[in-house]
């Protein structure tokens, strides 16, 4: 048996060409050029998987699938277009305006004995559309209306819960502080209270894509009037550029221009001293668009850096929004991150700067009945030390979005 062997291996030593390779070309391999790398939304995976396993423990495999998942998204009715016919038309798609049905339970929570809620302070006027928990329908692409405007505008609907937190009345100067893309911005302006609004962000790039919303939603007059007014600055800075700006003063409302009067709202009445409130929307993780896309995306190598340095712009940017803000004044906080690095600790950070550096002292205030006010649309997070957390869930995979009211005192 041996001897076929050795027969068949001299025969294959025959047919290997031992002559040497000349140098031109061989083939070295290069791992650090060769190699696939780990893409961007592999690594904020990787990069999630360590540090929120631990922040959430048993939570996080649940909200991992649910962000690797299809978002929900909600339909914000456009209140300078038809917006009664509008909301019929979403009504027909088995939607519900998630705000309203939230108010309703609130009124006949009192006749049912239960212990009622708190009052929802809210921005008044918001009109969304969500689909019920587990129904993964998903609206049509907003069309041009009857008006010349866009009929809704598609965003996350938890996105909404740090406009209505801010509480807004009729007479209001608010500050968007980032505002780019312009979702926030535009659900400000569809309360009707905004007597002006200020709509920053530094990068130009992102304001370009702020005009193209408003100019798709927002009637010409209130756009090139003196009621919106977009800008590019540091938001950092802005204390220093408008400090003690954004709060209260007994300021009377001026007439609603008859773009406003034509969105035939019901409208609370004035207050006699109209407020001004800032919302601070921070840069972030973005953790939703981190793990689905590549472009634009912070965990790139290249922006390592960036990333490491956020919390600290987060800092410096809350800090500057309640240095914009007069005493007595609001401020909310909000990302689309669930990093408490990014969230509690931000908002414990910026009120110890304020205090030791400026002697401003600020208060957190409490957001909890919003948990119970919007419990059959959103997931909330149960163990926040400040501020509201959503978390996405399969059943209502919304978020993640973070949002903290602040009271600078007077």
């Amino acid at each position: 048996m041996a001897a076929p062997v050795l027969r068949c291996v001299r025969k294959l030593l025959k047919l290997v060409d031992f002559t040497p390779v000349p140098r031109r070309y061989r083939y070295k391999k290069k791992w650090a050029t060769t190699e696939p790398q780990f893409t961007a939304s592999r690594l904020a995976l990787q990069n999630f998987d360590m540090t929120y396993s631990v922040q959430f423990g048993d939570l996080w495999p649940s909200i991992r699938v649910s962000l690797l998942s299809e978002q929900k998204y909600g339909a914000l009715v456009n209140n300078f277009a038809a917006w009664d016919s509008v909301s019929a038309k979403l009504e027909q798609l088995s939607a519900k305006d998630f705000i309203s049905e939230a108010i309703s339970h609130q009124k006949l929570e009192p006749e049912s004995g239960l212990s009622p809620t708190p009052t929802l302070d809210c921005s008044p006027n918001l009109r969304c559309f969500t689909f019920s928990r587990g129904d993964v329908s998903r609206f049509p692409p907003a069309r041009l209306g009857s008006l010349g405007l866009m009929d809704y505008y598609l965003m996350d609907a938890a996105s909404l819960l740090p406009v209505l937190a801010l509480g807004l009345q009729h007479g209001d100067i608010v500050l968007d502080l980032c505002a780019a893309p312009g979702g926030k911005t535009l659900a400000l302006l569809q309360t009707g209270c905004c007597r002006n609004l200020a709509a920053n962000d530094l990068s130009t790039s992102r304001t370009g894509r702020l005009h193209k919303v408003l100019h798709s939603y927002v009637p010409q007059d209130i756009r090139e009037g003196n009621q919106v007014r977009v800008t590019s600055w540091d938001g950092r800075k802005w204390g220093e550029l408008e400090g003690d700006t954004y709060d209260r003063g007994l300021m009377k409302p001026r007439p609603a221009s008859d773009s406003l009067c034509k969105l035939r709202l019901a409208m609370t009445p004035h207050s006699p001293a109209s407020t001004s409130q800032v919302l601070v929307d921070v840069p972030c993780t973005t953790d939703r668009h981190s793990l689905h896309e590549e472009e634009n995306n912070i965990f790139q190598r290249s922006r390592k850096k960036e990333r490491q340095m956020l919390p600290m712009l987060q800092v410096q940017l809350l800090a500057a929004g309640l240095l914009a803000t007069k005493p007595g004044g609001h401020v909310v906080y909000s990302t689309c991150s669930l990093s408490h690095l990014q969230n509690e600790y931000v908002v414990q950070g910026a009120i110890e700067l304020l205090a030791n550096q400026y002697n401003i002292k600020v208060q957190v205030e409490d957001l909890s009945h919003f948990r119970k006010l919007f419990m059959d649309t959103f997931c909330f997070f149960p163990s926040c030390q400040v501020g509201e957390l959503v978390i996405p869930n399969l059943m209502a995979n919304f978020g993640p979005m973070y949002f903290c009211k602040l009271h600078r005192l007077p």
